[in-house]
Parts: structure tokens; C-alpha cells; sequence
């Protein structure tokens, strides 16, 4: 149970109810503690920190002013929400959060009724608010409806889209935006940086003071001369601040106001919570806020595993291997070296995709376009027509928002680009809207496009050489979330054939075609399997797309079972082309695929979810006795 005398207010508050009946000492106090329990518990368990300890004034005023649940707050992306889940029935739940059967790390609809929308991706809120808005007038009701929106996720043209559209509905709608100057990686968004400059300037306020204090000296005359300078300072506003652009775009811009002053943010959301029409209020807050070392390193602490409380220090892990992430970004670094007409794309993850590798060796290579995964890869096709080597990293999930210019810009016109996928697969903590379950199924389907997974660390460096050195069109190579195998790293790269598979080992009573991380887990079930008597063949299958068809002809006149094996959805997944193949070319074999299922699945530890739908090398020798003896499927293996 939470400690009633250390959390002296927050331990009699449990819903927004409660926090309507403090007053501002016990508010600035609710704070206070808001953002100590935050620290003592994420520092145990780890989570996504900065954003939240960021937002605990603006949570804290939403929900003093507002009546939610009633009225609605959407909350963008989910890193700012910690303090929200706090505050709305989750307080002890907190110390659960992103395990496995415990509260999400992100919004939920199923997990609260003040979450009023789901989010994992950015620059949705907006979206989402403006159609809640107008189901209400539909439905001639009152509530409120108040979208939170980083200034990161301000780079997606996502947002504009909706605030233009607001703006021609006339919806009564609130956006706050919740300006930090950062998304994850610092922030790319050239207005926030513009008006950001422009108002803190000294000369700006030095003015604007002196006015002030000279007309209040001037008694009636003084306040006339006031009222003129208030037109005066908003005209200049409208041209140095982003008012100019809200406006156009038709809200009513108030800002931008202290976001760490909670008696400025209630005074200011009382003030337009009954305006007519769209309203954005701008919040100046500080990611991190109130710990110094989030404060120092916004980025580190953005999302941390467990850490010291007093140093901000990650506690070391034993495992000591190189990510996949870090190998990827140090492979392209080489290549660079040796090709400077090859560069990096990212969408706002330098870090979490490796390419700030590249941005410390090779600066003039490196382009971080923000959270636009749209904008990245058209960028990366008007880069190829030139003939540069464009290498677009972004998250499995984060590259579905593009399909569209995947197909359009990239493949129709067949050109050179590079997709490198991290988090292929189940990536853990962050859940469904993180898992890259879709990625081999939204590629597979694109004519003329290479897919390709690596088993291990040393394939994917040479898949990354191999697909840059590619230049008969688009390639795309996927790979999972976490520490590498540990294999050893061989100077330079080898190139692959385009299209080929390779033997790992022969056996005869079946054959396994596994690709990317279930070729490990597949080495380990084929051991299992040996030791009950069932002798299979394996295969690293390598290419998705295109298929060894020479060698996968080979497998069908001497395996009668044939199983297929991805981390990714079955639906339209590697397994159903190797379905498709074998329909296609009339063969007669029977195949059992096994892949992610027909559902979404939930946040827990990869190994934990692994299991839970039976992918690990547990689950898939279980599943392979099943299918080769026709047993009963509970006499299971135990490894």
C-alpha cells in the first residue's frame, strides 16, 4: 500500500473526484508527490519516465477543472499518461505496469473509462478528440472534450491534418500542447524552435516589462494606454508565434503559459472551457522536471529500464551482449565509411533504431525528419531518383503508418530504397501497439520488393550490405527488439544471393523453414525434438520474399510434413507463401504453420509472451510432436 505519511496528499486521492476538493497548497503538494511516487516507483521497475514527470501540473489542473470522466481528455502516444493513471484508479497498479497481466504502459480503453482512447503512435489526439467532438453534437450533449498533444508529435502531419479540419467544423474543442522542445531525440519541429526563441527572448520581455510598469503609473490614462499595448503585444504575437499559424488554421491560441504553474494552468482552463470553437492553449513544461538526472539526459530517461534513484544509473544487467540495434548501427557505419553516397533515415529514434551511430561518425549522412514515418519514406524516394542510398530505420509498427508511400513512391517505382525494421516481432513491455506482428505480411504482398530476416547478429550485417549494395529496387530487412546471439562477428561482409536459403541441418522426418528469430529457437526445439525419437531437417529460409523456389521444390518430394515457422501474424505471413507455392505447383504435403495468432497480443517480457503463444522452443517442439505423431497435443515437452 502506498505510504500515507511519505505521499501526505496523493494517499487520500484516488480519482479526479477527490483532487476538486483540494485547494491550490494541497494541489502544489498533490504534485509534489505525483512526481516522488513517480520516481520511487519507475525507478524500481522501470517505464517511460521524462514525459510523464513533464506533464504532472497539466494532468493535475486537466483534472481539477474538468469534469471527467465525463468530459473527455485524450492523451497523445501515452508517455505523458503516467501521472493520469495515477490519478484515475491505478495508483498501486502503477507498480505492475507493462508486466505481464499487468496495467498497460500506454492508453487502454478496456483498462479505465478515463481513457477515452487508445494510443501507442503519436499525433492521434487531435484526430481522435475532433470526431469525439462532433458524436457529441450529434448527439446534443455537453461534455468537453480536451486533446494533450506533445510538441514532438506536432512534426506528424497527422496533427495538421485534424486541426485544419477543426477548424472547418467549428467543433468546441480544447488542444493543449504540451511544449517540452523535445519528442524522444531532440525536437525537430522548426516552430516550436522559432516561437520558442522569439518570446523568452530578453529584449522581447525587457519591452513588454517596461511598457507595464510605465502605464500603470499613468492612473485612467495608464489603463487605455494598457488595452493598447494588449492589442499591440497580440499583433506582434501573431507575427512571431505559432498564434498566427493556430489562427489560420482556426483556433483561438492562448499561450504560451507556465506548464509547472498549476494555479496559471487552473486560472487559464477555467478561462476557455466554455469558449465556443476550437482552442488551443499552449504549456511551456520541461521534460523530466523535478529529477535531476532526467532533466540532464531527457533522452536516456525517456524510457529506462530499473535505476538507481540517486544517480539516474541504469542497474546493470549480467548479459553483456551487443543489441541488434547497436550491431545494425555499427554495420552501416562501415558501409558509409566506404560508400558516402549511402545515408540514414529516422523518424524522431536515433537512438532507438542505432542511427545516432551514424550521427556522431557521419553528421552530413544522417536526417532525422521527426515523428513523419509518411514524409520519411517519400524523402528517402526523392533521395533515390538521385541516385543516393537511402537506408530508412523505423520500428516494424511505426513503418505501417507508411504503406501507402511504400507503395506508391517506393515500389511502383521501383526505387533503391532500404527499410531496416527494428522490434520485428513481440517486442515486450510496450504491448500491441509496439509489437511489429504485420510487418512480413504488409511487405510480402508489394511486387518487386526484397524481404529479408536475419537468424543471427552476422547475417544482419550482411542482409544491411547486402540490400545497399542491391540495386535492382526496393529491399526491406527486419529484425527483433533485444540483446543478439552472441555469434562471432567476422571482419567486413559477405554478400548474399538474393533469394537463397541455406541448410542447417538434414533430417528426414521433417523439415522446418524457419526465418529470422525462430531460426534459434528452431535450432533448440529440433535438439528436443531428437531426444523423443522425431529427426528433422532445418532450414534458415532467409528471403521471404523471393521464396527459394529450387530449394523449397527440393523439400517437397522428400518431406511429406513441412513446417513453416515466423514471429509474425500467420494471416498473410511467411507461412502462407510457402502455402501459396505449394497450391500454386499442385504439391501434396502437408504443412503446419506456426506464428504469432489471430489476435493481439498483450505486453509481458518477450520470453513470456513467446511462450504464451507457443513460439518458443517449448512450444514449437510440442507442436511439432503434435503434428508428426498425431498424439494428444497435452502430452507436452518439457524443456
Amino acid at each position: 500500500m502506498i505510504d500515507n505519511e511519505k505521499y501526505k496528499i496523493l494517499s487520500k486521492v484516488n480519482y479526479p473526484a477527490d483532487i476538486r476538493q483540494l485547494d491550490l497548497t494541497q494541489l502544489k503538494i498533490l504534485c509534489s508527490d505525483l512526481r516522488e511516487y513517480l520516481i520511487d516507483t519507475i525507478s524500481e521497475i522501470g517505464g517511460h519516465f521524462g514525459g510523464g514527470l513533464g506533464a504532472v501540473e497539466l494532468t493535475v489542473a486537466i483534472h481539477k477543472v474538468f469534469d471527467t470522466p465525463k468530459d473527455l481528455v485524450v492523451w497523445d502516444t501515452g508517455h505523458q499518461a503516467y501521472p493520469h493513471k495515477i490519478l484515475t484508479g491505478r495508483k498501486e497498479a502503477l507498480k505492475h505496469i507493462r508486466k505481464l497481466n499487468g496495467i498497460s504502459g500506454f492508453l487502454k480503453r478496456n483498462e479505465s473509462e478515463y481513457d477515452t482512447f487508445g494510443a501507442g503512435h503519436a499525433s492521434t489526439s487531435i484526430s481522435a478528440a475532433l470526431g469525439m467532438a462532433v458524436a457529441r453534437d450529434l448527439k446534443n450533449e455537453t461534455k468537453k472534450v480536451i486533446a494533450v498533444i506533445g510538441d514532438g508529435a506536432m512534426t506528424g502531419g497527422m496533427a495538421y491534418e485534424a486541426m485544419n479540419n477543426c477548424g472547418f467544423t467549428k467543433s468546441n474543442l480544447i488542444v493543449v500542447l504540451n511544449d517540452n522542445n523535445m519528442s524522444i531525440a531532440p525536437n525537430v519541429w522548426q516552430i516550436s524552435n522559432y516561437f520558442t526563441e522569439m518570446i523568452a527572448h530578453p529584449d522581447y520581455n525587457k519591452f513588454k516589462g517596461q511598457i507595464w510598469d510605465l502605464t500603470g503609473k499613468l492612473d485612467q490614462f495608464g489603463d487605455r494606454l494598457r488595452k493598447i499595448a494588449v492589442r499591440l503585444e497580440n499583433g506582434i504575437k501573431a507575427v512571431v508565434t505559432p498564434g498566427m499559424l493556430f489562427e489560420a488554421l482556426g483556433f483561438r491560441y492562448f499561450g504560451p503559459v507556465n506548464g509547472h504553474n498549476i494555479h496559471q494552468l487552473i486560472k487559464i482552463f477555467q478561462q476557455v472551457k466554455d469558449m465556443k470553437g476550437p482552442i488551443l492553449v499552449h504549456a511551456l513544461t520541461q521534460k523530466g522536471k523535478g529529477y535531476k538526472p532526467a532533466e540532464g539526459d531527457v533522452q536516456k530517461l525517456h524510457a529506462s529500464t530499473p535505476f538507481d534513484k540517486l544517480t539516474g544509473q541504469a542497474i546493470k544487467k549480467s548479459i553483456s551482449l551487443p543489441s541488434y540495434t547497436s550491431i545494425f548501427g555499427n554495420a552501416l557505419v562501415e558501409i558509409v565509411k566506404d560508400n558516402p553516397n549511402v545515408v540514414g533515415i529516422t523518424g524522431a529514434m536515433p537512438d532507438g533504431t542505432g542511427l545516432d551511430i551514424l550521427q556522431k561518425k557521419f553528421p552530413r549522412n544522417y536526417f532525422d525528419v521527426g515523428i513523419a514515418e509518411e514524409h520519411a519514406v517519400t524523402f528517402a524516394a526523392g533521395i533515390a531518383t538521385q541516385g543516393i542510398i537511402p537506408v530508412v530505420a523505423i520500428y516494424s509498427t511505426f513503418l505501417q503508418r507508411a504503406i501507402d508511400q511504400i507503395i506508391h513512391d517506393v515500389c511502383i517505382q521501383n526505387l533503391h530504397v532500404v527499410f531496416v525494421l527494428d522490434r520485428a516481432g513481440l517486442v515486450g513491455a510496450d504491448g500491441p501497439t509496439h509489437h511489429g506482428a504485420f510487418d512480413l505480411t504488409y511487405l510480402r504482398m508489394i511486387p518487386g520488393i526484397v524481404v529479408m530476416a536475419p537468424k543471427d547478429e552476422s547475417e544482419l550485417r550482411d542482409m544491411v550490405y547486402t540490400a545497399i549494395k542491391y540495386d535492382k529496387g526496393p529491399v526491406a530487412v527486419r529484425y527483433p527488439r533485444g540483446n543478439a546471439l552472441g555469434v562471432p562477428l567476422k571482419n567486413g561482409f559477405d554478400l548474399l544471393e538474393i533469394g537463397k536459403a541455406e541448410i542447417i541441418q538434414e533430417g528426414s522426418d521433417a523439415v522446418l523453414l524457419a526465418v529470422g528469430s525462430m531460426v534459434d529457437y528452431s535450432i533448440k526445439a529440433v535438439k528436443v525434438l531428437e531426444s523423443i525419437g522425431i529427426n528433422c531437417e532445418l532450414i534458415n529460409m532467409r528471403f521471404v520474399k523471393p521464396l527459394d523456389t529450387n530449394l523449397l521444390d527440393e523439400v517437397a518430394a522428400r518431406h511429406s510434413k513441412i513446417i513453416t515457422l515466423e514471429e509474425n501474424a500467420l494471416t498473410g505471413g511467411f507461412g502462407s507463401g510457402i502455402l501459396e507455392y505449394f497450391a500454386e505447383n499442385q504439391y501434396k504435403n502437408d504443412i503446419l504453420r506456426i506464428g504469432l495468432p489471430d489476435k493481439f497480443v498483450d505486453h509481458g517480457t518477450q520470453p513470456e509472451l513467446h511462450h504464451l503463444v507457443g513460439i518458443d522452443p517449448e512450444g514449437i517442439a510440442n507442436q511439432i510432436k503434435v503434428f508428426c505423431q498425431h498424439k494428444d497435443a497435452n502430452q507436452e515437452v518439457v524443456i
